[in-house]
Order: C-alpha cells, then structure tokens, then sequence
C-alpha cells in the first residue's frame, strides 16, 4: 500500500506542478508549492515502503521447543 500511496501522491503532484489542469478555482493555495510538497511526500512514502520490505524480508524468525521427556 506505500508504494501505491507514494506513486498517486507523485503523481497528483506532478499533475500540479506541470499545470495540467488550468485552474483549480482556490485563489488562496498556490498550486506550484502544493504540487511540489506532494512530489516530496509521494517520494518519501516510496523510498520508506522500499526500506520497510527490505527490513522486513531480511527479518528470521526462531522457534524454540523445549522437551521435557515423555509424559505418563
């Protein structure tokens, strides 16, 4: 799901950025500094679900049993 997330949230934000759509109608947010905040959030959540497989597919596990002898 990170990896997804990161790529809409590039995606949105290159959409904005690259000025796609002509206007959005908000006079109050500037569409430039918004697209580039999602490019660095949607990279960020990509490089982050990346590390996080690499850690968790490094990850082994130990079982440990125990015996006791047999049981009467």
């Amino acid at each position: 799901m990170g990896i997804g997330l990161g790529i809409v949230l590039l995606l949105i934000g290159l959409i904005l950025v690259l000025n796609v759509v002509p206007d959005l109608g908000s006079s109050f947010v500037d569409e430039g500094g918004l697209g580039w905040i999602f490019i660095v959030v949607g990279v960020l959540a990509i490089v982050l679900a990346l590390v996080m497989n690499k850690q968790r597919s490094e990850t082994r596990h130990v079982e440990e049993r125990r015996y006791n002898g047999p049981t009467r």
